[in-house]
């Protein structure tokens, strides 16, 4: 009996945690603290976003192609 309320204590505070922490308590005031980050608000923090480029990588010494691996 008592491994039984063991078990399903821990399911409900599992699954309570897993509530939180997809910010589905936010309405009780229980949300995480990154709850609120998303991309628009990193991307106005960033000093120049409009410097950042995407390059290609470069061919690695001795690779012949995709299947030299």
């Amino acid at each position: 009996m008592p491994l039984r309320l063991v078990v399903i204590a821990l399911l409900v505070l599992n699954g309570g945690y897993w509530l939180w922490s997809r910010g589905d308590l936010a309405g009780f005031g229980l949300a995480p603290a990154g709850l609120d980050e998303r991309d628009p608000q990193r991307l106005t923090r960033q000093i120049h976003p409009e410097y950042l480029q995407i390059r290609a990588e470069p061919p690695r010494a001795g690779a012949s192609g995709p299947s030299a691996r």
